[in-house]
């Protein structure tokens, strides 16, 4: 096959939908299929990935428009002469936008069939920031978009209520992998431990993820009050400096990758990721991997992968209470290995082939049901 990839966002910006992305490419490769990336341009964008070409086109920083840190391809005619010679079989829009938008109608005059990724949830981080009147005009945006699209995969179970409410009429459950290699309860280690709580007696609680105001970071101060507790705060962002003044008593890591982070996984004791607007919450998944119970709210992708009462606590983490109230249950449990070892197996099914080998079988139905159209069979 023949898969062009136009993404809204891509190296040497990390972030979910980028990482899904590089996914795919690792995928596409070792199964000998050819890609070719369109990307926003911007300084250190790579010529390459996984040998697939990257050719960029000019871009908006969207911090003008809207604070979720990520550039928006401008739509022109270049988009068309970069595919031009390519003769896709398929487009994948990553978290389209603008740009998704406008290829997707490209895609229809080429009778090329189009798959579209649904990742960010721009509507709810409106609300969040207060533009409460671009809300409902933002989610009728997103729907219009991925209603030009012959297929959309959603994250999560709300995520796909949300987009069929919209109007949206292909709509498929896609999950995200997870590298149970890299993510494990064997990294676990004593000496890190020892250094964030030199007692010994504290409960060790982390988060990972950008540290912005939508994750609603601010909302564990009732946790950093407690002198039981120990907060492990990774990852930077616009927010550090506040976060920093606001839980005075947190350990904040800044950014961390690879072995670092994966010790990081599975050295805490309960990992909580408070942000209402997720539409899957890779950070969680990789806590679950490594055997870490997750405190995630009521709202988004996140209640997907948490048992309640088994691998975590689905609550709503903007509660005091309900917050005090889970890490108090966690504390009084005597069977907190039994729940971690369920952690790490509630993952074990979605590794990175399984999941991208779904995504190939989209793909290859998408192609299949163009040629049966443009055969004249459907009649």
């Amino acid at each position: 096959m023949r898969v062009a990839v136009v993404t809204e966002s891509f190296l040497p910006q990390i972030n979910g939908v980028t990482n899904s992305v590089l996914r795919v490419l690792e995928t596409l490769r070792e199964a000998n299929h050819e890609a070719l990336v369109i990307a926003p341009d911007g300084e250190g964008v790579p010529k390459e990935y996984a040998g697939h070409r990257v050719k960029t086109i000019p871009s908006l920083p969207i911090q003008s428009l809207f604070p979720v840190g990520m550039p928006v391809g401008l739509p022109t005619r270049r988009l068309e002469h970069l595919i031009d010679g390519f003769a896709p079989d398929v487009f994948h829009l990553a978290s389209p936008l603008i740009l998704g938008s406008y290829t997707a109608k490209f895609a229809k005059k080429l009778n090329v069939p189009t798959l579209s990724v649904y990742q960010t949830d721009l509507a709810g981080f409106a609300r969040h920031y207060g533009f409460d009147l671009a809300h409902s005009s933002i989610r009728k945006i997103v729907g219009r978009i991925h209603s030009q699209t012959d297929r959309t995969l959603a994250p999560s179970r709300s995520a796909c209520v949300e987009l069929t409410s919209q109007g949206v009429a292909e709509v498929y459950l896609w999950q995200r992998g997870v590298n149970i290699e890299q993510f494990n309860p064997e990294t676990r280690n004593e000496k890190l431990r020892k250094y964030w709580d030199p007692s010994g007696k504290k409960l060790i609680i982390g988060f990972v993820g950008r540290l912005a105001k939508e994750k609603r970071i601010t909302d564990l101060k009732y946790l950093d009050r407690d002198p039981n507790i120990q907060l492990i705060i990774t990852g930077d962002g616009p927010a550090g400096i506040r976060l920093e003044k606001e839980l005075p008593h947190a350990i904040f890591t800044g950014h961390k990758s690879g072995k670092d982070l994966a010790e990081i996984y599975s050295s805490i004791d309960l990992f909580i990721h408070p942000g209402p607007n997720e539409t899957f919450c890779q950070a969680v998944q990789e806590a679950l991997a490594s055997g870490t119970p997750c405190i995630v709210p009521l709202t988004g992708g996140p209640a997907d992968l948490v048992r309640h009462g088994q691998t975590g606590y689905v609550i709503n983490t903007h509660r005091p209470d309900e917050l005090e109230a889970a890490v108090l249950h966690f504390k009084l449990r005597n069977d907190r290995k039994s729940m971690s070892a369920l952690a790490r197996q509630s993952v074990l099914g979605r590794t990175w082939p399984v999941i991208n080998n779904q995504l190939l079988n989209h793909y290859k139905e998408l192609i299949s049901k163009k040629e049966f159209v443009l055969d004249g069979s459907a009649a």
